[in-house]
């Protein structure tokens, strides 16, 4: 379920199978402008870099982004027809790929606030559901998610922290779960460490942050 998935910086994901996918990309270290498909989760900074984008894209790349984002991308000189946009709670399909929104969101904070309708995907690839949460806390609809591999973010302040990841995905019982979210704006290799010992033993984890 792993193979061919890379975390190759804080919320930066790379995925090689069927389509060269990127989410959230951020300080990649080189140009490889191999990306099929670039999902955005939402758009701080960490999150829709556009230095790193550029890094990625492709002449006929398409770009998975929530609405407010069709502007910026529009001055940045990306194509209409390349530009996806998309609302929580809606299925789609993309170059062959099926993917459906889950709404990402703070409860205690006010980072993320709802009324943004930014997103996680929950992307299926060869018969696999990959969750990949977003910026979010625990929610009532990321509660319902079923999956079978979930990158939930760890690192806390911005997001659910270690335990509060655990528990969610202690709920919603992945086959795999993957700490993301650490190691380079807020929290640390630890916060992963610890969110894997807190996880029921049936759930398999690990850590595949790049050192």
């Amino acid at each position: 379920m792993l193979e061919n998935i890379e975390v190759l910086c804080h919320s930066s994901i790379k995925i090689n199978i069927e389509k060269v996918i990127y989410i959230d990309p951020f300080k990649i270290d080189k140009n490889y402008n191999d990306a099929d498909i670039i999902f955005i989760t939402h758009d701080h900074y960490d999150h829709y870099s556009e230095e790193d984008i550029d890094k990625i894209k492709k002449e006929n790349t398409i770009i998975i982004v929530p609405e407010q984002l069709l502007t910026k991308l529009l001055n940045k000189g990306f194509k209409k027809d390349h530009i996806i946009t998309v609302k929580p709670k809606k299925q789609y399909i993309v170059e062959g790929i099926k993917f459906e929104t889950i709404p990402a969101y703070n409860i205690n904070k006010e980072l993320h606030p709802k009324e943004n309708k930014w997103i996680g995907y929950i992307i299926e690839l060869n018969g696999i559901k990959y969750y990949i949460a977003g910026d979010t806390d625990i929610t009532e609809e990321n509660k319902k998610v079923r999956c079978d591999v979930a990158f939930v973010p760890v690192g806390g302040t911005y997001t659910m922290n270690f335990k509060e990841a655990s528990s969610l995905v202690n709920k919603i019982k992945p086959k795999m779960a993957i700490p993301i979210h650490y190691g380079s704006i807020v929290g640390t290799k630890q916060d992963a460490i610890n969110f894997l010992k807190l996880l029921n033993p049936e759930i398999k984890s690990k850590i595949l942050m790049k050192e």
